[in-house]
């Protein structure tokens, strides 16, 4: 497995959870698991590609914009997360803010496999690429075991 394969499973996960998010409606225990597990999600996997994927991609000239947009993106979401923790779930302004993140989450993940790791498959080596993936998934289920 390469980096890109392995950052595409989680992806795919963050994916389907907010789809299903956003299709919740009211304080229901589906809506506070769904939001407790991208919640998880979101946090482990930003962790996890920021040091192995986005951080070794900054030793290269042509990454360095790319990798400090995604790491925005990353911050931009985690605020969008604070926020829906501090409304009401059943609120109609909670929704309007998943609904947000949602938008969000998903531009940020489609830039990444659209453009993204493009860029990256050019400047890492194949040896990289796996050795990456290796170190993505130790520290994804090390972040994950802490969420």
């Amino acid at each position: 497995m390469n980096i890109f394969e392995a950052l595409r499973m989680s992806h795919q996960l963050q994916r389907a959870l907010a789809d299903q998010l956003v299709a919740t409606s009211g304080d229901s225990a589906e809506r506070q698991r769904l939001f407790r597990d991208l919640r998880r999600e979101l946090a482990a996997h930003e962790t996890a590609e920021e040091r192995c994927f986005y951080v070794p991609l900054m030793e290269h000239d042509a990454a360095v914009d790319a990798s400090r947009h995604g790491i925005a993106e990353h911050h931009e979401m985690d605020e969008m997360v604070e926020e829906l923790m501090d409304l009401e779930m059943s609120s109609p302004a909670w929704l309007t803010k998943a609904r947000a993140l949602h938008h969000k989450l998903h531009h940020h993940l489609d830039e990444e496999e659209q453009k993204f790791f493009q860029l990256a498959g050019k400047v890492l080596s194949a040896a990289q690429k796996t050795a990456l993936a290796k170190e993505y998934e130790a520290e994804f289920t090390t972040q994950r075991v802490q969420a």
